[in-house]
C-alpha cells in the first residue's frame, strides 16, 4: 500500500493560490479540483473523505458486520477512489460511484475468502406477483410502523439484517440501504435478475418474521 495514501490528509497544507477553503466548496467543486491535475488535490480529497467516510463505514458494516478488518477495507476503498477519481464523468454522481467501488471491493474480497456459510433454512416465500413482499425499511412517509422507529427498533432491525445468510444480506443491503436497481445488483453479484428478486423477497420475508414478535409487543 502506498505510503502517500495512508498519511493524514488533513495535515497537508492547502494548494497554494486556492481561492476558497475546501470546507466551503460543494462536492462537485471538490471533485473538479481533484480532477484538475494528474494527481488529486490532497486537501480537496481530504475534505471528500471527511464528508463521506461515515457513509462508507455504514455501508461496509451492513455488508460485512462480522468482519474484523472493515477498517482496512474502507482504506482500500479510498485508495481506489484516489487512483480513479479522474474517470468519474459526472461529479454529481460521486456518492453512487463511491458506493459501487465499496460494494465491488467487498464482493471481490468475499469471493477471495470463499466463505462457506452453514445452510440456513428459510421458509419458502408465498407466491407473489413479482417476487416482492410488503416490506419497507423506514422512510419519511407516515405509517403505523413509523411511530415505532425508536432506537430499540433500529437495533432489532440491524441485528436481523446481520443474521441473514450472506447472499440474502448482501442483496437486501444493496437494494434497501444503497438503493441500487435490480439490474445493478445482478451485475455486481453475478447472478440472474430473477435470482436477485427472489433473494430480496426472501430476505424481506425473513426480516418480517424476525421483527413480527417485536412489532406485536408494541402494538
Amino acid at each position: 500500500m502506498s505510503q502517500s495514501i495512508t498519511v493524514s490528509w488533513s495535515s497537508i497544507p492547502a494548494t497554494q493560490g486556492s481561492v476558497a477553503a475546501p470546507d466551503q466548496l460543494s462536492n462537485s467543486e471538490l471533485i473538479e479540483r481533484c480532477q484538475a491535475q494528474l494527481r488529486p488535490d490532497r486537501v480537496a480529497f481530504a475534505e471528500l473523505l471527511r464528508r463521506y467516510q461515515s457513509h462508507i463505514d455504514r455501508l461496509l458494516y451492513h455488508l460485512a458486520p462480522d468482519w474484523s478488518d472493515r477498517a482496512d477495507l474502507a482504506q482500500e476503498v479510498w485508495i481506489r477512489v484516489y487512483r480513479n477519481i479522474r474517470r468519474l464523468n459526472d461529479p454529481r454522481k460521486f456518492k453512487g460511484w463511491l458506493s459501487r467501488i465499496a460494494t465491488n471491493l467487498f464482493y471481490d474480497e468475499l469471493r477471495k475468502r470463499k466463505r462457506v456459510n452453514p445452510a440456513l433454512s428459510l421458509d419458502a416465500p408465498r407466491l407473489l406477483h413479482d417476487g416482492e413482499v410488503e416490506w419497507e425499511l423506514p422512510t419519511d412517509e407516515p405509517s403505523p410502523v413509523d411511530s415505532l422507529m425508536t432506537q430499540e427498533f433500529y437495533d432489532h432491525l440491524q441485528q436481523s439484517i446481520a443474521e441473514l445468510p450472506e447472499v440474502f444480506r448482501t442483496t437486501i443491503v444493496l437494494r434497501e440501504i444503497q438503493g441500487l436497481a435490480y439490474e445493478e445488483i445482478a451485475d455486481i453479484t453475478g447472478v440472474s435478475l430473477g435470482t436477485v428478486k427472489s433473494r430480496i423477497a426472501r430476505a424481506r420475508q425473513r426480516l418480517q418474521t424476525d421483527l413480527h414478535p417485536y412489532l406485536d409487543a408494541h402494538l
